[in-house]
């Protein structure tokens, strides 16, 4: 095996014959790890393998073009209500 590995973790780089015979065991560890993988070819760095990360939306703003507003929303209303009932 032609890997440089960190203790107790994946490997940082393996050949890409390596890769290729554990692929799907080390997608499962980089999604769950983090970590990703350098995929080595005659011992040259061709590929990482890397965890996607998915940007956190903020809330702030999300339906700014969304929403159109008819008619006073801050004028009075023409009903009475009680707010202890």
């Amino acid at each position: 095996m032609n890997m440089v590995m960190k203790p107790g973790s994946l490997p940082v780089q393996i050949s890409a014959a390596e890769f290729k015979a554990t692929c799907l065991d080390l997608m499962d560890e980089v999604e769950r790890t983090g970590s990703s993988v350098v995929v080595t070819k005659r011992g040259r760095a061709v590929a990482r393998l890397a965890p996607v990360r998915t940007p956190v939306r903020s809330a702030f703003g999300l339906l700014k073009g969304r929403i159109t507003v008819r008619g006073d929303i801050l004028g009075p209303i023409d009903v009475t209500w009680d707010a202890t009932k």
